[in-house]
């Protein structure tokens, strides 16, 4: 699917895993009238670090003066200016769609990214995508408005692990089974502990049963030979 705007750009830019400040926004000198962005090709799947923009699509009141074709004066700071503009209005179209809870969200992200919930948590946020990212630190805020920490320790694990499944012993022990259902690696074993970090209730021991499930009587499913784990 194409993009049109800066906005659009700078979203895919971001899923793509790029630093959106490395790119520079620059006046097309060749462009569309019915386009915001002046691509070479519309469908591209890559961003490039150079983005030429037509400035009068949306914004012609406010660079209607600035790119006069007479005008060869400070062209340089004229489009340093360009870049600098074209990133705050960018950052205007991404937040005027948010609604309250969304920008909450941001806050709650920003402040484990720099620290105020630990440096373990600081690093360990860094594995996971934005969509991740997004989805754990929406859960914190529902973990101070409901304080149903099994509950969102559950939903986030599988937001993370599509195939897991916790399991409770409470009969006899704080106890929390945790099923994965993916092989063990260091990157998820990292992601599984920052999980536990946010919302783990500090009472309960738990166990980690990663690609084998352990054996449940009467669910086949767990019970195939050379496939249970011993609980």
């Amino acid at each position: 699917m194409g993009v049109n705007y800066i906005w659009d750009l700078i979203i895919k830019a971001e899923q793509s895993g790029l630093n959106v400040n490395n790119i520079r926004f620059a006046p097309a000198k060749v462009y569309s009238p019915y386009m915001e962005l002046s691509l070479e090709d519309l469908n591209a799947r890559t961003v490039e670090q150079q983005v030429e923009v037509n400035p009068y699509y949306r914004f012609y009141d406010l660079f209607k003066d600035m790119f006069d074709i007479n005008n060869e004066e400070d062209v340089e700071l004229r489009n340093t200016l360009f870049d600098i503009v074209l990133h705050f209005l960018t950052g205007i179209d991404r937040v005027q769609g948010m609604n309250r809870r969304e920008y909450y969200i941001k806050f709650v992200l920003r402040d484990m990214e720099e620290g105020r919930f630990g440096a373990r948590v600081s690093e360990g946020i860094k594995l996971f995508d934005r969509e991740e990212r997004e989805a754990i630190a929406g859960n914190v805020l529902r973990l101070y408005e409901t304080g149903e920490a099994v509950y969102l320790l559950k939903d986030t694990l599988r937001d993370i692990f599509r195939c897991s499944t916790i399991y409770a012993n409470c009969e006899d022990k704080d106890e929390l089974l945790f099923y994965v259902g993916q092989e063990e690696t260091d990157t998820a074993r990292a992601k599984l502990e920052l999980i536990k970090e946010l919302f783990l209730p500090a009472r309960f021991h738990t166990e980690v049963y990663w690609r084998d499930h352990f054996g449940i009587i009467d669910v086949d499913d767990t019970m195939r030979l050379g496939g249970i784990s011993l609980y």
